[in-house]
C-alpha cells in the first residue's frame, strides 16, 4: 500500500536572486521556495497574518530586503509564521535583525562572514588613500571644467608610507585592512578590540600591536580604520569625545557602518581641523547624508559599495544559500552569527 510521501519543507525568499541562479535553483529541488507579494512592511505584516506564508521554516534575506519587511523586530516575529526556525542573512553586518528578540522566538540566524573580508578592504584602503592625498575636492572640481578648483589646488595630502593606522574592530575585515596596509604601505597597525589576538594572528596583521585602552590608539594613530559591528554597544561609539582624544589633523575610514560614529560630531571635528579628512562608505541614515558631509571638501563619500563585485556579491549569495541548505537537510547553520554560538534551541 502506497504511503504519502513527507511534505517539503518552505523557504522564505525575501529577495531576488541577483547572481547564484544555480545554487537557489538547487535550493528549489530540495524545498518550496515561498516568494512574498508585499512590497512594503504593512503589506508583509498583512500577508503574514492572512496564513499565505504558513509552514515556512527557513527565510533567505538580504539588505535590500529591508524595504519590504523593516527590520526584523519583536512586532514582525509576532506575525511571521510559528514555524520559523531560521534566517539566513546575506550580508556580514546584521544589524537589520534584532537576533535577541530571534533568539526569544527561538529563530536561528546566520551571515556571511569572511565573504565580504576582501572587497570591503580594498575599498577602505581606495578611501584611505583617497582621503590622505586629499582627493575629495579634486574629483568634484574637475568635472565643474574648473581642473584643481576655481581657487587653485587643495591643500598637499600625506604618503601612507611610515604612517600608523589604528584598526578598531580586528575581525576578518579589520584583519584584511591591516593586512593590506601594512603589506602594501608598510604602515604600522596597532589595534583596539574585545579580546587580544593570538600572537600568529597578530603576525599575519602586519606584526598588528594591541592597543587595551581606546583613548590610548586615538590619541597616537595617524589613520583610524573603523570596523566594528554595529550594536547596541558600538552605536556613537566614535562620537564628540574620542574625537577630542585624537590625534590632531588624523584621518578616519569607515566602511563598517554609519552609525558607529555621532555623524554630526564628525562634521564639527572636520570643520574645526580636528579631524583632516574622512573616508566613508556608510552612513548613519542611509540613503540620506549629513548635508555638510555632501557639502565638505575634507569627506570622501561612496553610497555603501563596500561588496560590489561580481565576485564578492556571488560569493555572499553562495554562502547564504549554503545555510539555506544545511537548515533544510540538516536543521543546523553553517555560521550561526556570535550572540547565538553554544545556545541550544
Amino acid at each position: 500500500m502506497a504511503t504519502d510521501s513527507p511534505a517539503r519543507m518552505k523557504v522564505l525568499q525575501l529577495d531576488t536572486i541577483q547572481l547564484a541562479h544555480d545554487a537557489w535553483a538547487s535550493i528549489g529541488e530540495i524545498a518550496d521556495i515561498v516568494v512574498p507579494k508585499a512590497t512594503n512592511r504593512a503589506e508583509f505584516i498583512a500577508e503574514c497574518r492572512s496564513g499565505s506564508l504558513d509552514g515556512v521554516k527557513v527565510a533567505y534575506r538580504t539588505f535590500a530586503s529591508f524595504g519590504v519587511t523593516g527590520r526584523i523586530d519583536d512586532e514582525l516575529l509576532a506575525v511571521l509564521p510559528s514555524s520559523l526556525r531560521f534566517i539566513c542573512h546575506n550580508g556580514a553586518g546584521y544589524d537589520q535583525i534584532d537576533v535577541a528578540a530571534c533568539t526569544a522566538h527561538r529563530i536561528q540566524v546566520s551571515n556571511t562572514p569572511t565573504a565580504v573580508d576582501e572587497a570591503t578592504a580594498d575599498i577602505h584602503i581606495f578611501l584611505l588613500l583617497g582621503a590622505m592625498r586629499n582627493l575629495a575636492p579634486t574629483l568634484t572640481s574637475i568635472r565643474e571644467g574648473n581642473w584643481r578648483g576655481v581657487n587653485g589646488p587643495p591643500p598637499l595630502g600625506h604618503d601612507p608610507q611610515g604612517k600608523t593606522i589604528g584598526i578598531l574592530g580586528m575581525g576578518g575585515i579589520g584583519r584584511t585592512v591591516a593586512r593590506k596596509a601594512h603589506a602594501a604601505f608598510g604602515m604600522k597597525i596597532r589595534y583596539h578590540n574585545r579580546n587580544r589576538l593570538a600572537p600568529e594572528i597578530e603576525a599575519e596583521a602586519g606584526g598588528a600591536e594591541f592597543v587595551p585602552q581606546l583613548a590610548d590608539l586615538l590619541a597616537n594613530v595617524d589613520v583610524l580604520s573603523i570596523n566594528v559591528p554595529l550594536n547596541a554597544h558600538t552605536r556613537h561609539m566614535i562620537g564628540a569625545e574620542q574625537f577630542a582624544q585624537m590625534k590632531r589633523g588624523i584621518v578616519v575610514i569607515n566602511t563598517a557602518r554609519g552609525a558607529v560614529i555621532d555623524e554630526q560630531a564628525l562634521v564639527d571635528a572636520l570643520a574645526s581641523g580636528q579631524v583632516s579628512a574622512a573616508g566613508l562608505d556608510v552612513f548613519e541614515n542611509e540613503p540620506e547624508v549629513h548635508p555638510e558631509l555632501m557639502k565638505s571638501d575634507k569627506a570622501l563619500i561612496v553610497p555603501h559599495m563596500g561588496t560590489s563585485t561580481v565576485e564578492t556579491e556571488t560569493k555572499m549569495e553562495v554562502w547564504a544559500m549554503d545555510n539555506v541548505r544545511q537548515a533544510v537537510l540538516e536543521g543546523t547553520l553553517k555560521s550561526i552569527v556570535p550572540e547565538q554560538a553554544g545556545l541550544k534551541f
